[in-house]
């Protein structure tokens, strides 16, 4: 079990409770794709994903994008049971759309770089540390089907 420390729940909140997830959301998941293009291939049915242009203008991925940021709500406020409360989640994304696990660390990486980069210098160690945690428990929860 992960331990949180009030600090590290106060900033987790702080940082959800500040985002515009229409914003956020489909910037992360672009950003995934188009740094890392095998990504792209659990996205087929999404549309034209041809060029960066094509993907950050695809509204079937900024959907997706903002579908994926409210999932980490759930995170947010189940923040003692964060594997439970992915446990269907993780069944489902390596059961039934076996998404090779590395891909959800590589889009935590992307979150977080869009995040820093909106929080600017607010974005501290500190901060960037809380996150990172927060997010490596999401990551292995989602992936805790795959062992």
């Amino acid at each position: 079990m992960v331990v949180w420390s009030e600090q590290e729940r106060s900033i987790i909140n702080s940082i959800f409770a500040s985002l515009d997830y229409d914003d956020i959301g489909p910037k992360a998941l672009c950003r995934c794709l188009i740094v890392y293009p095998w990504t792209q291939r659990y996205f087929g049915g999404f549309g034209n994903l041809y060029n960066a242009e094509a993907i950050q203008t695809n509204p079937n991925l900024a959907a997706h994008g903002i579908k994926v940021l409210h999932g980490l709500d759930r995170a947010v406020k189940n923040m003692d049971n964060i594997k439970a409360t992915y446990a269907e989640l993780s069944v489902m994304h390596s059961e039934k759309l076996h998404i090779d696990p590395d891909n959800f660390r590589l889009l935590a990486d992307c979150l977080t770089i869009v995040i820093a980069a909106k929080m600017g210098t607010a974005f501290t160690a500190d901060i960037q540390a809380a996150f990172q945690k927060f997010l490596s428990v999401v990551v292995n929860a989602l992936g805790r089907q795959y062992h």
